[in-house]
Parts: structure tokens; sequence; C-alpha cells
């Protein structure tokens, strides 16, 4: 396979890393309708919550692994 198609590791954490931004910020916009809804629904609220913040726990592991660690 042509080397100049293929994809680093690092290249590929930074794809991963916005993907999983990008899902956190539409279950954000999602909570938020939901939230504003006169009753919403408390089930699927915390569902959300739980899964967002899953989801930003992933994102904070690809970035631990993107940031070079420096030795103090």
């Amino acid at each position: 396979m042509n080397a100049s198609m293929e994809l680093n590791f690092e290249e590929m954490l930074r794809i991963r890393l916005e993907v999983l931004r990008c899902e956190h910020r539409d279950l954000d916009e999602a909570i938020h309708v939901l939230e504003t809804m006169g009753r919403p629904d408390q089930l699927t609220l915390r569902r959300l919550k739980k899964q967002k913040l899953c989801l930003k726990d992933q994102i904070v592991k690809i970035e631990d692994q993107l940031i070079p660690d420096i030795i103090a």
C-alpha cells in the first residue's frame, strides 16, 4: 500500500478526537433541548449525560496520549 495514504498513529488519534468532540457537542445540544422542554424525560436525560461523560473521559484519554510527557 502507498505510504502516503497510510495514516500514522497520531493522525488516527487526532481524527478520533475530532469525532468524539463532535459527538460530545451533539449530546450537549440534545441535553440542552431536553432540559428546555416543559417536563423532560429524566431517565433519557440521565442516560445522555452519562454517555456525554463517557465521551469526555475518552477525549481526555486521547488528549493525554497526544500531549508529550514533560520531564520536570
